[in-house]
């Protein structure tokens, strides 16, 4: 990793002794259901724009919190929630939900942009998508309203994608456990496993059966509308790979990026030994530990539409 020649000027000295909270949020999805999540406000005058925080599949919003208030604290206002079914828009009971994966894109993260576009009309929206959180947002009928993204391991799990040392046990945990303990409990106990959070059924049959194709998930009638709004996003995609990621590897954000062929996308792989790192895999980048490294070089992304990695592209 080059060494950095930039600088984001000088931090207020008072964020330490009084660091910015999140404030608590509930907004409606299309189709009336009720969403939880936080708001993290920046102390300008005229924040840099709005970034809506994707997350993985059954990891919980607060677990980018330190990343969320890390961009309030450099002049961003930042969302983040949980998709239904999780966390705090979990119902009282998983049991019989019928929330499907295509439901965190299509209704959750189509109400999160509604609700930014209602409270901040004129501010830049920008996404940051973690694992199938970065694969979701080409869903959102509002998606045009994107300005960039950047994704981190984005992908949708199919298991011909995961890495060759571990696809088989992968395989056999995703895709022939989850669904058998799926339908044993009529919900996914990921939580009594430590796997995750728990899912709701649909989204772990989703997962457990994805094919090749993502749109192979939608009825034949809704498959081409599927592919055509994600082709119809044009903002410009930042995707990036971590050398050592089990589910998010090279295969697999390609695949990903092939559905966005209206954006201008980049993929790049970074190796843990960039930020001086034994290892790295597919949550560790969104640790607090990163914030004078990863993500200030985030920064760069979502402030200015720089590529902070240009010398380790891989796509196109």
């Amino acid at each position: 990793m080059r060494k950095r020649s930039y600088s984001f000027g000088m931090r207020d000295p008072s964020l330490n002794a009084n660091p910015i909270e999140g404030q608590l949020v509930e907004f409606l999805a299309p189709d009336g259901l009720q969403l939880a999540g936080h708001l993290w406000q920046s102390r300008r005058a005229t924040a840099l724009g709005t970034v809506i925080v994707n997350p993985a599949t059954g990891v919980l919003a607060r677990y980018y919190h330190r990343y969320a208030r890390f961009l309030a604290e450099h002049g961003f206002d930042v969302l983040t929630y949980d998709y239904r079914g999780i966390g705090l828009s979990r119902p009282a009971s998983l049991r019989g939900c019928r929330y499907r994966w295509r439901d965190w894109g299509e209704l959750d993260f189509e109400g999160a942009i509604r609700l930014v576009h209602e409270k901040q009309r004129k501010g830049r929206l920008l996404v940051v998508g973690h694992s199938f959180g970065g694969f979701l947002p080409g869903l959102a009928p509002s998606a045009y309203r994107i300005e960039r993204l950047l994704t981190i391991g984005a992908q949708y799990a199919w298991w011909g994608d995961y890495a060759p040392h571990r696809r088989f046990r992968l395989f056999l945990k995703w895709h022939v456990a989850m669904p058998v303990l799926t339908m044993a409990f009529r919900y996914f106990p990921g939580g009594r496993l430590g796997w995750l959070e728990d899912l709701p059924a649909g989204v772990a049959f989703e997962w457990s059966f994805r094919r090749s194709c993502f749109e192979r998930s939608h009825p034949l009638p809704d498959r081409q509308i599927v592919l055509d709004r994600i082709a119809a996003v044009t903002a410009p995609i930042l995707a990036v790979v971590i050398s050592d990621d089990d589910l998010g590897t090279p295969a697999a954000i390609c695949r990903t990026l092939g559905y966005y062929s209206g954006a201008e996308r980049v993929a790049v792989e970074l190796r843990p030994s960039d930020y001086r790192r034994s290892a790295i895999g597919h949550f560790g980048l969104f640790h607090d530990s990163h914030a004078s490294g990863f993500w200030l070089d985030t920064l760069l992304w979502l402030r200015d539409a720089r590529n902070p990695w240009p010398d380790h592209a891989i796509y196109p």
